[in-house]
């Protein structure tokens, strides 16, 4: 697929970071698109200027959709098909994610299964409901968004990440699974995996209101304690991110912090991550890594698989692999 003009275009969690800049630069490559997300106004937001920046007669719709959902997901198809009077789509992007659920020990089963729920089932649910119409299509492409976590399994030391790289290992093997099966009894269509690494995104705040918790500046001090427990707080302060004498507004603080410094110092922008995802489509790749921390973390484990949680071993060899 050499050219994205003229094809019609799935994204789900098109409302903010690598969604929402895959539905704009899609949409100035003169395709159209249906974007959805669950949150409202976002995608509202996104397809509005999405649609100023279309060529060649494209249309972007916007759709509120939670993907973890399957009547949701069957709703938007319907939708999409009456908006955009089609039986098909070309491209199939399932981006939608949230972070959550860290620890299967201690967190709580609610969390978890919400975000497990979104990560994996969304992708799944998306997959069954939109494949037939890849399929329908001369030529299509389903990529699914899995990261760094669908293939090391944690954040590193003390920093367990259960429920997001369970589904993100699920992801990746699904649609590595897809390949021949799709070679077999689809071979007009083709399977993408996304691998990215860390991207400026809104994801801890999109997680935070996935999860139905509040502003951090809105959290009680029994809020922001059971969000940071002790065994917590002597993490921060020995990573040097909290005193050791902080009060609980200090840690409010640092939640609210947190948040925009995972979006705005990350090596890699979202439009970015959303540049290289298209071009690795029109290149015809199968596996998309994206950001130069996903290659070197990705050699560093393929080199040394058995001390991937090895974590200075693994650090090294990732140090070693950015440098050259």
């Amino acid at each position: 697929m050499k050219s994205f003009a003229g094809k019609l275009a799935v994204v789900t969690g098109g409302g903010s970071g690598i969604g929402r800049e895959l539905v704009f630069q899609l949409a100035t490559a003169g395709c159209s698109v249906a974007a959805c997300d669950w949150d409202a106004e976002s995608i509202a937001d996104t397809a509005g200027a999405a649609q100023e920046r279309t060529t060649q007669g494209a249309i972007v719709s916007g759709h509120v959709c939670d993907v973890s959902n399957e009547a949701d997901v069957q709703r938007f198809r319907d939708e999409l098909l009456t908006r955009h009077t089609t039986q098909h789509v070309d491209l199939m992007f399932n981006n939608a994610g949230i972070g959550g659920g860290a620890s299967f020990l201690a967190a709580s089963r609610e969390e978890w299964e919400r975000t497990f729920a979104v990560d994996w089932w969304g992708v799944y649910y998306c997959s069954r409901t939109f494949l037939p119409l890849l399929i329908a299509s001369e030529q299509g492409v389903l990529v699914n968004t899995s990261s760094v976590n669908g293939f090391w399994a944690t954040l590193g030391p003390n920093m367990p990440n259960t429920a997001y790289a369970t589904a993100k290992f699920a992801v990746k093997g699904f649609t590595e699974a897809l390949i021949e099966d799709l070679r077999t009894h689809a071979p007009h269509v083709r399977a993408a995996v996304v691998i990215p690494g860390h991207v400026g995104t809104d994801i801890i705040a999109n997680t935070r209101r996935a999860h139905r918790h509040n502003e951090p500046d809105a959290l009680s001090d029994a809020q922001v304690q059971a969000l940071v427990p002790p065994e917590g707080r002597v993490k921060l302060v020995r990573a040097g991110m909290l005193a050791a004498d902080a009060s609980v507004d200090d840690l409010r603080q640092l939640l609210a912090r947190r948040e925009s410094e995972f979006r705005d110092n990350a090596p890699l922008s979202a439009a970015a991550a959303a540049s290289t995802i298209l071009d690795g489509i029109r290149a015809g790749a199968w596996r998309i890594l994206v950001g130069r921390d996903a290659a070197a973390l990705d050699s560093a484990v393929r080199a040394h698989p058995d001390a991937a949680y090895d974590y200075p071993t693994i650090a090294k060899a990732a140090a070693d692999r950015a440098t050259t």
